[in-house]
């Protein structure tokens, strides 16, 4: 697509200017700046000649079924992606620095080289050299995968036209940039600009693009907010750096469900699939401990079984400490006003410590009893019932507010060999296929802290 700029040019000593001035700033002549209109060709080139032209079909006559998808060797990924890689998608991953997007990129760029065809890694921040020193260490090194290291995009084009790979992964938009765009690479309009272009050229080319986007403070991918919403797919990779597992967060989807995650682990190897997550979280669950809990939550359509631990202590200071780690705060802290306003704890005056243990983050409110029975056992100084599980809302006058997905979360559990089962009363009428040995419904916290610390 052509563009038309404007330049002006002193007819006196031919100084070109981006914007009209009165006197010329080189040879001071006054009103010899004359305007010249520049039409110059598209930065990042034309895509006609990509351009398949079909005409105007019945929604009811387009076939889905010739939908093609390549599977990666990792099947947490194509769990999340919703079956595999579909052609002419863009997809953006997300995450904080050094958590293994590269890593993770780079091996599934191995596995799509080695069973389908070429890839092209471009990379604008890491040398060559220092990617297949990475790919070395992980084992990687076929030769259908190609690296480039370059940030004009314009350059990496050229190479996407002659090299034809069915997949690019650039390394990051951020760091990418057109230099017919007067801006610096990671602004607005450089990223603006490069993730458009992107989006036509895998669309018009069916080429599968990876986007690696830098992340905020606050954990979002930084940058302009349509960039999320120009893309097919939005992936997080998440968490702790003190931990050696990774959740691989699926938040936008057009080709699959969302909000789907996958359980990686950090190997020498690189990041490996967890087949049988909740048991790895439980690992070293210790026995018969105040202040740790089990609770079923829910990851996509995945039931997960992960372990709540709470420490509650006298203050010792007048303000009293809260300390949160894989929950949320707000979350709580209305809790807490719930375990002194109805069940009659004086908590509110005592330093909180919660955390969810294997650096996983849950968020639903379904963890909400597993929270308080937590918090209730470490200040009574009474451990939980060996083998029970919890799960339930908690609703401001105390009571529990039913669960989705209630069976999933009990055959998680059960499986691993827990039981008996509290769950809220409400859902206790929709499980006719479950023994009722291994249900206890509740209906008020008070009742579920009766069951799970009776001595």
């Amino acid at each position: 697509m052509a563009r038309i700029r404007k330049k002006y040019l002193c007819r006196q000593c031919g100084y070109a200017s981006l914007k009209w001035v009165g006197r010329c700033p080189n040879c001071s002549e006054w009103n010899s700046l004359l305007e010249n209109t520049l039409v110059s060709s598209s930065p990042l080139g034309d895509l006609s000649q990509h351009r398949s032209l079909t005409s105007p079909q019945g929604i009811g006559d387009v076939s889905a079924a010739t939908l093609t998808r390549y599977v990666t060797g990792s099947e947490e990924v194509n769990r999340v992606l919703g079956g595999g890689l579909v052609p002419g998608s863009l997809i953006l991953l997300g995450g904080d620095p050094g958590i293994g997007k590269s890593t993770l990129l780079l091996q599934l760029a191995h596995q799509v080289a080695q069973q389908y065809g070429k890839v092209l890694y471009v990379s604008a921040e890491e040398s060559v050299q220092q990617i297949a020193l990475r790919a070395k260490r992980l084992g990687l090194g076929s030769n259908k995968l190609l690296l480039l290291g370059e940030a004009d995009l314009r350059v990496a084009v050229d190479y996407m036209e002659h090299l034809d790979p069915i997949m690019v992964i650039i390394d990051s938009i951020q760091t990418v940039y057109c230099p017919e765009i007067t801006l610096i690479p990671g602004s607005l309009g450089q990223v603006r600009e490069s993730a458009a272009f992107l989006m036509k050229f895998a669309k018009n080319t069916d080429k599968i693009i990876w986007l690696v986007g830098h992340v905020t403070k606050e954990g979002a991918i930084a940058g302009p907010r349509v960039l999320e919403h120009m893309v097919d797919v939005v992936l997080y990779l998440e968490g702790e750096s003190q931990y050696c597992f990774r959740v691989l967060r699926g938040v936008k989807n057009r080709f699959g469900p969302t909000d789907e995650t996958g359980i990686l682990e950090m190997h020498e190897q690189g990041l490996l699939d967890v087949v049988n997550p909740s048991a790895c979280f439980l690992a070293e669950r210790p026995a018969g401990v105040a202040g740790s809990v089990v609770v079923a939550t829910m990851e996509g359509t995945r039931p997960l079984l992960v372990e709540i631990q709470a420490l509650v202590v006298p203050s010792g200071f007048g303000q009293p400490r809260r300390s949160v780690t894989g929950a949320d705060y707000n979350r709580v802290s209305l809790i807490l006003a719930v375990l002194e306003k109805r069940v009659g704890l004086n908590i509110l005056n005592q330093d909180v410590f919660v955390n969810v243990v294997g650096g996983v983050k849950v968020n639903e409110p379904a963890v909400d009893l597993g929270i308080a029975v937590a918090l209730a056992s470490s200040f009574k100084g009474i451990p939980a019932q060996e083998g029970y599980l919890v799960m339930g809302e908690i609703g401001l006058t105390g009571e529990i507010r039913s669960v989705s997905y209630v069976e999933n979360r009990l055959r998680e559990a059960m499986r691993l060999g827990f039981g008996p089962l509290v769950i809220p009363q409400g859902n206790v009428r929709s499980l006719e296929k479950f023994s009722k040995a291994m249900i206890i419904g509740v209906g008020t916290l008070v009742e579920a802290l009766e069951v799970v610390l009776q001595r």
